[in-house]
């Protein structure tokens, strides 16, 4: 069995991106890992020169920066990095530059992959989601958060990066049919300094809108303002190994209250219905379980 992982990245540095970290959380169940670098206003080339595995293969790419509708710039980079992957794998791992997965999974998700490998009907793997937010001690824990996507599909079937590049689809637009992992994905992408913060946030929403949504939505200030959230809870558990140094350099302090919830009656009453049946009332799903 051949596995490729594959990712994109730009302006790791400026925005503060774990994209080290998260591709060497996976460079371990990978045969190769094609790394689709964009053109960066800072040194993003040459830190993904230096993880130095010659697993690592890096495809340098220039970004449509006039595509400002749906994050769709996002899922071209993908797709980029997608097509440069082997023709021999049999899977390809897709990791995003603020997601890392713990190495405890490692076992299982191989395991899984061997068990279906020949198994035609499975197109995909479906992890869940801890979205860590504010620092690396709390979770997101209302309905905000997605909880669960698409990070490993077949290779070799026609499939593409849907929409702004969170899950995939087939070329026909079908949903792929995928098996649930017992496997986490750990996202940091609301985990960094506030100023890092505010200015991804101001070049993140670039991709969806035009400057007068700007001006009206994202406030013109030096830091992002991390209290402005409905519902964290702790995280007790560890993290992964390849975090442990970035979480030792922290250089920021968040608090927050978990027994705080600035939910409005409707909010209340769709999460009292997801905690006590498990079920999330129209949750957006891009996958069919099978």
């Amino acid at each position: 069995m051949k596995v490729s992982g594959f990712t994109f990245i730009r302006n790791a540095i400026k925005f503060d991106y774990p994209v080290v970290e998260a591709i060497r959380s996976i460079l371990p169940l990978c045969d190769e890992v094609i790394v689709a670098v964009g053109n960066s206003e800072d040194a993003t080339l040459s830190l993904i020169q230096s993880i130095d595995d010659p697993k690592i293969k890096i495809i340098e790419t220039q970004w449509d920066d006039s595509l400002r509708k749906g994050g769709r710039v996002l899922a071209l980079e993908t797709n980029k990095a997608l097509a440069a992957v082997s023709s021999e794998s049999d899977w390809c791992f897709y990791i995003q530059a603020d997601e890392v997965i713990h190495e405890k999974y490692h076992s299982g998700i191989r395991q899984a992959l061997e068990l279906f490998k020949n198994d035609a009907r499975v197109e995909g793997f479906l992890f869940k989601y801890l979205h860590f937010y504010g620092s690396y001690d709390y979770v997101g824990s209302s309905r905000k958060w997605y909880k669960n996507e698409i990070r490993i599909i077949r290779n070799n079937i026609p499939i593409q990066s849907y929409r702004d590049a969170q899950g995939f689809r087939k070329k026909d637009n079908t949903k792929l049919r995928v098996k649930v992992l017992d496997a986490f994905v750990y996202h940091y992408g609301w985990v960094k300094p506030p100023e890092a913060q505010q200015a991804k946030q101001l070049s993140f929403h670039k991709m969806w809108h035009d400057e007068q949504w700007m001006q009206k939505n994202i406030p013109d200030v030096a830091a992002f303002d991390y209290s402005q959230i409905d519902s964290l809870s702790e995280f007790s558990d560890t993290h992964p190994k390849v975090m442990q140094e970035r979480i030792k350099a922290r250089n920021w302090r968040f608090s927050f209250n978990p027994a705080e919830k600035k939910w409005g009656l409707k909010m209340r009453i769709l999460m009292y219905i997801e905690r006590t049946t498990g079920w999330r009332v129209g949750e957006y799903k891009n996958y069919h379980i099978i």
